[in-house]
């Protein structure tokens, strides 16, 4: 792997490293002046062991199957996340001991104090260790699952190399390509089925331990929510059932006659119809980075720039291989002042927009890195997925780089908003099954797979026929990567869509105005309250169902003029 972030201390010897958190620690804070000096000294330590975390952390994601990663991830699990979380705490401990503390001007530190208090409240010693246990568990997942490959007429592929088959115009094709997929899942069902058991074992003492009764409101702390509760989201739940169901209910009948068959199967969902031609914007990954900063120039030349400057730092894993990690991310690296963007690209539309996705987050984390405080820099995820969300949209009348035939173009978005619509109901179905099976901690793994085929019953779409195929259905989750290793954060994804839905209504009626809210709101970066954030951005921070009616009404307008141009 090139070196691409700095480590500017020896992670190795954690000594070091404790010198330099105990120094902070003892110094003796005299005035206001000398708290600001201080939080800003305890920014710059933070972000520099933040660094060869996350430098780590992308070397493993990139190379899951090498010993050395590996060992280097593992070394941070057990000693360096333990060594920062326990001095993060005393830090936070001192900081809001300090006779200064309520000089600082409250305008600008608010957020910071708010999320301190809150920090504190939460944080017990015991559960360090646990959580050393939870990384490992997370990390078993990811090696497991980067390392799934399958043999297609002789040649073998990761599931990524795989999925393009799923949008094959051959409808044998497809089934083949589903059923390898699914097939390699099922045989690693038992290991990854007590995978979790484990987790949720782990996470429910976590809860405990911090005096809370279930994980759910322990993730609801950690995660900041401080403008939303566990029953917006099951409001939210509901109104998505209402009103986003039945549009995709819709959708796939369409696509269904598009398709030329009588039945709609698992495999059909993202199929091609015989009078089109599977998406094919790009062959390389040179020219997926090409049109991309293409595309970002007509929005900021500083996008653009942005992007190519990483390209030529190697701050980029675009391409699908054997012992990769799947998914995709984008990370800050706060020292190298770059982000590092993360993925699995195969030749297909969802790589594209993946890349203009993970480019958005890129750029918040630029426009936001004028901060002394690291905290600030740390974007909650409802605007960082706001931030990402929105970029995918905004960039929509330039993806004539990418597809240069006006039928491909038209075809590439009437999809993306089709996969809005599908995207929806299963964000909320994902989130509303963690809500469950951190309230019911003791269900047995045969619950949880029920558990699952009923919320899918119950807010998606009823259209495709799974008779044969149930097992796929029930067992479905155990793609998402985030509840094995970020628990919770998925509904993020469903408000911050909600959000650049309004974002992209705005900007379909003023272009200049709308991009200007979206800078000056990423700049904010986690200054200012979610709600505050939205309505920089020009928007509301509102996720009621007469909210989503109306974004519901404009999707499905945005959806019906492309398919009448069909």
């Amino acid at each position: 792997m090139p070196q691409y972030y700095q480590e500017t201390l020896n992670f190795h010897n954690t000594e070091e490293i404790k010198v330099r958190y105990e120094k902070l620690l003892r110094e003796k804070i005299s005035s206001v002046k000398q708290l600001e000096d201080w939080l800003t000294r305890v920014s710059r330590l933070q972000e520099e062991i933040e660094e060869g975390l996350s430098g780590h952390y992308i070397d493993f994601q990139c190379l899951s199957n090498s010993p050395e990663t590996k060992k280097q991830f593992e070394y941070d699990q057990k000693f360096i996340e333990p060594l920062r979380k326990k001095y993060t705490a005393l830090l936070d401990e001192k900081l809001l001991n300090s006779t200064f503390l309520h000089e600082l001007p409250q305008d600008f530190y608010n957020q910071l104090l708010k999320r301190k208090k809150n920090s504190q409240e939460l944080f017990r010693e015991e559960n360090i260790k646990l959580e050393i246990e939870e990384d490992r568990l997370a990390s078993e997942y990811f090696e497991i699952t980067g390392n799934m490959v399958v043999d297609w007429e002789g040649e073998e592929k990761s599931l990524s190399e795989l999925s393009p088959l799923f949008e094959s115009t051959d409808r044998e094709t497809r089934k083949k390509a589903m059923t390898l997929s699914n097939e390699a899942f099922i045989e690693k069902e038992a290991i990854l089925q007590q995978i979790m058991t484990e987790l949720i074992n782990i996470r429910h003492k976590k809860a405990l331990n911090a005096g809370l009764t279930s994980y759910r409101d322990y993730m609801f702390k950690q995660y900041e929510r401080f403008d939303y509760t566990p029953e917006d989201c099951h409001r939210l739940a509901q109104a998505v059932k209402k009103h986003i169901s039945p549009l995709k209910t819709v959708s796939q009948r369409r696509h269904q006659k598009e398709l030329h068959l009588d039945e709609y199967r698992p495999w059909d969902a993202r199929g091609t119809g015989p009078d089109e031609i599977p998406l094919n914007p790009f062959t390389n990954p040179e020219t997926l980075v090409d049109k991309a900063a293409r595309i970002f120039g007509h929005l900021d030349p500083h996008f653009s720039g942005l992007l190519r400057t990483m390209d030529n730092k190697e701050m980029l894993d675009l391409t699908a291989r054997k012992g990769k990690a799947p998914g995709g991310f984008c990370t800050p690296l706060p020292v190298t002042g770059y982000s590092f963007i993360f993925m699995n690209a195969s030749g297909t539309h969802d790589d594209v927009v993946t890349i203009l996705h993970e480019m958005g987050h890129c750029i918040h984390n630029d426009l936001s890195s004028h901060f002394h405080l690291a905290d600030y820099k740390e974007t909650p995820m409802e605007s960082a997925e706001l931030a990402s969300m929105s970029m995918e949209l905004l960039t929509m009348d330039y993806w004539n780089y990418y597809y240069e035939d006006s039928r491909t173009l038209r075809q590439a978005k009437r999809n993306h908003f089709r996969d809005i619509l599908s995207f929806l109901p299963m964000g909320v179905i994902i989130d509303q099954f963690q809500h469950w099976m951190y309230e019911n901690p003791g269900h047995t793994e045969k619950e949880r797979l029920e558990r699952f085929r009923e919320l899918q019953e119950e807010f998606d779409a009823d259209h495709i026929e799974w008779t044969g195929f149930e097992h796929w259905r029930e067992r479905s989750w155990m793609r998402i990567l985030h509840i094995f290793e970020v628990p919770f954060y998925f509904i993020e994804y469903v408000i911050a869509q909600l959000g650049a839905l309004q974002i992209y209504k705005n900007y379909r009626e003023n272009p200049e105005k709308t991009l200007m809210n979206y800078k000056r709101a990423l700049k904010s970066g986690s200054s200012k309250s979610l709600p505050e954030i939205y309505e920089e951005a020009g928007i509301s921070f509102d996720f009621s169902e007469d909210v989503i009616k109306e974004l519901a009404d404009f999707l499905k307008t945005e959806l019906e003029m492309l398919e009448n141009d069909d």
